[in-house]
């Protein structure tokens, strides 16, 4: 049976992300289709795309090799998150069904009965999972791509410190689904804009460059 490429583009930015891979390493089509048990032609599609993403980049006489971002352009993604979420919050407002509601609100309580216990492993799967439905709820497949992949590049470029305080993180997030759910999209905007914003300094950037290495929060803001 063939394995479809998305499946094996996956894995390969799975691993990337996870640092399974080394920035700058090569990526053979033989190498990768031996490790993931496939042909080499899902590899080659599902290269082509991770190059369209960033993850992965072309270079004379080596081939496919796993792209070294820039501090500006980590940077970059941080700016451009901080102006993408807001839209999804506020388009969420507009087209989210009672179904994602549900779940965003089911998200909220657990994620307030973890925050309460402390622990933190759980609030940051929760907490991807908050803005992966909170993107899903904008209606557009396209937004809610781009923040898919922004998170993807986020995670692999930073660590990210746990809140200090995660309950008050946590409240900010049932703000934002209540503004959703009374279909306020400027509120859902603006409280979206403001939660991003105070996530900045938890940003630790973990690329190696050679331009000096900046935090978030300096590089930017």
């Amino acid at each position: 049976m063939r394995v479809p490429a998305h499946s094996v583009c996956t894995a390969i930015r799975d691993d990337i992300v996870s640092g399974a891979f080394e920035r700058g390493g090569r990526l053979t089509e033989e190498q990768l289709a031996r490790r993931y048990g496939v042909s080499r032609v899902p590899v080659r599609e599902a290269l082509r795309t991770l190059e369209s993403e960033g993850f992965v980049t072309t270079r004379r006489h080596a081939g496919a090799c796993v792209a070294e971002p820039t501090a500006q352009e980590a940077a970059d993604l941080l700016e451009i998150r901080t102006l993408l979420e807001p839209l999804g919050a506020a388009r969420a407002a507009q087209h989210r069904s009672e179904a994602h509601l549900k779940v965003l609100r089911g998200l909220v309580r657990l994620g307030q009965a973890r925050a309460r216990g402390g622990q933190g492993e759980d609030l940051r799967s929760l907490d991807g999972w908050f803005h992966e439905t909170l993107a899903q709820a904008a209606g557009s497949p396209g937004l809610s791509s781009l923040l898919t992949q922004l998170r993807h590049k986020i995670a692999w470029m930073y660590v990210v410190e746990q809140p200090a305080r995660p309950l008050e993180t946590w409240a900010e997030h049932g703000a934002i689904v209540d503004a959703v759910a009374r279909g306020d999209a400027e509120r859902a905007r603006s409280l979206t804009a403001l939660h991003a914003e105070r996530g900045l300094p938890a940003h630790r950037l973990r690329v190696r460059t050679s331009q000096h290495a900046v935090n978030s929060a300096s590089a930017r803001h």
